[in-house]
């Protein structure tokens, strides 16, 4: 199946769209209860610009995401990080998810950065799949840590 998609850049009025597929993610990663953000924390930090996000639609309707900050690597510079990648299920397999990638690569290379970081759950064959087809390098010795606070 091919979905005709135009991927552009996501504002404010897509992020009901955004919301929307972080919850499906979740739900298809086992954790629907890890979501506490709102989507009033999502419009706040948007016009913060503490991220950005591109947008695959089709027809008029978001039917996948990628959200993605700079961060940096004391190792390399620049680096943009892929906060969540998400394809409505209903799109996958579709090649949309390609053209997004294609589109992050795109701009992290157009930002500067040296490097474009993600994290991928280890029975996320599908995923896996996607990012070897791809050649990325799977890190599989380093273990991530984290910390929470609040909400």
């Amino acid at each position: 199946m091919t979905i005709k998609a135009v991927i552009r850049k996501g504002n404010f009025g897509d992020l009901a769209a955004i919301y929307a597929l972080v919850v499906e993610l979740a739900i298809y990663e086992r954790e629907p209860q890890a979501v506490t953000a709102t989507i009033r924390d999502y419009e706040q930090d948007f016009e913060a610009k503490v991220f950005d996000f591109l947008v695959a639609e089709s027809d008029g309707v978001v039917v996948g995401m990628a959200l993605y900050y700079m961060a940096y690597s004391t190792w390399k510079g620049k680096m943009l990080y892929l906060e969540d990648f998400v394809v409505k299920e209903s799109a996958r397999g579709s090649g949309v998810g390609q053209l997004l990638f294609d589109a992050f690569l795109g701009e992290a290379k157009g930002l500067g950065a040296r490097l474009a970081k993600w994290q991928v759950l280890d029975w996320n064959e599908p995923a896996l799949a996607f990012y070897e087809k791809n050649k990325a390098t799977i890190e599989k010795n380093w273990w991530n840590g984290k910390m929470s606070f609040g909400k």
